[in-house]
């Protein structure tokens, strides 16, 4: 039985809210532990429930996961890493979709690995068949199993010469921790090169591999034979930094997000910038902020870095709502990213969504008969209303047009944020937020939805 977040809103958000590791990073850092023959220790690790699914499979397969209480730091030994069986993998199937990041590791380590069927937010298909040809390619026998996929690699894992149609991030990061024990070079063309993979990089070059990211999206990886652990401080969440600018600028607020990194988020300040928020950056992180005065419109296409990211496309439609004029967002990365607008539409938002592409940059999903162009007129008046969250980045976009509106908004669904943002109800409560938090019976349940929990 899930929560209910009562919010009272109108209330600017003002004040301070720290960001940790981005969820993008460290899963995958987490699992690049198990191709070390050494502890590793990664630092700035957020309380999402991400990691704790991580950590779960993890510690199935015998990798020993400790947490620092203090600083929150993981140390992860994977020296006695084992083959886990499958119904206990399949526990943790409808939670993440990391599961399948775990094939190159497992096999070089123990020879093979089961796979269950994979969660995650329902955003749009992100089928996982480049995954599995890129296994096939380094020599990996692949079959389907009931639950799952048995994926094994009898005659080991020789590198390859492989070419991304799409230059998706799952599927590199797939290349990438299987490539750096596979025998011989890989070749990777048409790879996704966002700050998260790049990251992910680092992580696997302390560790011993020899990796080179050349130009035009081509990665080049030597095999070794043997890599170490690795101690490493994840990058920052530029999603959650961006969120949270997001809701400074619609609720016409002031919020400082320690950590937040400008290098990282440069396509989005900009587009900030033009819509007429104000930002200024320090040392410590980024202060958002809205300045005063009416909001811009203006046309914003979605694509993979370093382009305006898709993560980012939700919570700034809400802002969106507020600009005087009519703006258009062409998302072309997931084809299902607009559900989240029928809630808007319902509060007062004056929202029409589009199958046609209202924009230049080529869809990842093609011509396909997808609602994926918005059409957004504002200034809408948003008024309270019940609103059940469907994915990640939507529910914090819901969040934040409750936060703004007028009256009172019931929200259900909660639990699903707790996946990527860290601490969040902590955080709305440090920045001014009108809200409490129930149980669906109604009883008070301030406790019952803490960082990372179901």
């Amino acid at each position: 039985m899930g929560s209910v977040l009562t919010i009272r809103g109108g209330v600017p958000l003002t004040g301070k809210v720290p960001v940790r590791g981005a969820k993008n990073l460290v899963p995958k850092a987490m699992v690049a532990a198990l191709l070390g023959n050494s502890p590793s220790l990664l630092r700035n690790v957020p309380e999402i429930k991400d990691v704790e699914v991580v950590t779960a499979l993890l510690k199935l397969h015998g990798v020993e996961v400790t947490k620092d209480p203090v600083t929150g730091d993981l140390t992860m030994d994977p020296q006695n890493a084992k083959t886990a069986a499958s119904k206990d993998i399949d526990a943790h199937a409808g939670d993440s979709r990391i599961p399948i990041l775990l094939c190159g590791p497992l096999m070089h380590s123990l020879g093979e690995a089961f796979i269950p069927d994979l969660g995650g937010c329902k955003i749009g298909d992100r089928p996982i068949d480049y995954h599995l040809q890129m296994l096939r390619n380094f020599g990996a026998v692949v079959e389907k199993r009931p639950g799952g996929i048995s994926i094994s690699a009898p005659k080991g894992l020789t590198g390859a010469k492989l070419e991304l149609p799409y230059p998706s991030v799952g599927a590199t990061e797939q290349v990438l921790l299987t490539a750096v024990k596979a025998a011989g070079i890989t070749e990777l063309r048409g790879a996704a090169v966002e700050p998260e993979i790049l990251d992910l990089i680092a992580v696997l070059q302390k560790m011993g591999a020899i990796i080179t990211v050349q130009t035009d999206r081509v990665i080049r990886i030597e095999g070794v034979t043997e890599l170490t652990g690795y101690n490493h401080r994840a990058l920052p969440d530029r999603n959650e930094a961006a969120s949270w600018a997001s809701a400074a600028l619609v609720t016409k607020g002031d919020i400082y997000v320690e950590g937040a990194s400008q290098q990282d988020l440069t396509a989005f300040l900009n587009t900030y910038r033009k819509i007429g928020g104000a930002f200024d950056v320090d040392d410590g992180g980024i202060r958002f902020y809205h300045p005063g005065g009416e909001l811009n419109p203006l046309v914003l296409e979605t694509d993979v870095h370093p382009g305006f990211m898709t993560d980012w496309q939700q919570p700034l439609v809400v802002a969106l709502t507020q600009a005087k004029g009519v703006s258009i967002v062409h998302e072309t990365v997931y084809e299902n990213r607009f559900g989240f607008t029928e809630a808007l539409i319902r509060m007062g938002a004056n929202i029409q969504v589009h199958r046609e592409c209202l924009g230049s940059v080529p869809c990842r999903f093609g011509q396909r008969n997808f609602l994926h162009s918005a059409v957004i007129s504002g200034p809408a008046k948003l008024k309270g209303a019940d609103i059940d969250i469907p994915d990640l980045r939507g529910g914090f976009s819901h969040l934040i047009a409750a936060l703004a509106a007028e009256g009172t908004s019931r929200v259900t669904g909660i639990e699903l944020i707790n996946r990527g943002y860290e601490h969040f109800l902590e955080k709305l409560e440090g920045l001014g937020a009108d809200f409490d938090v129930t149980s669906a019976s109604g009883k008070p349940a301030a406790a019952a939805v803490p960082a990372g929990a179901e």
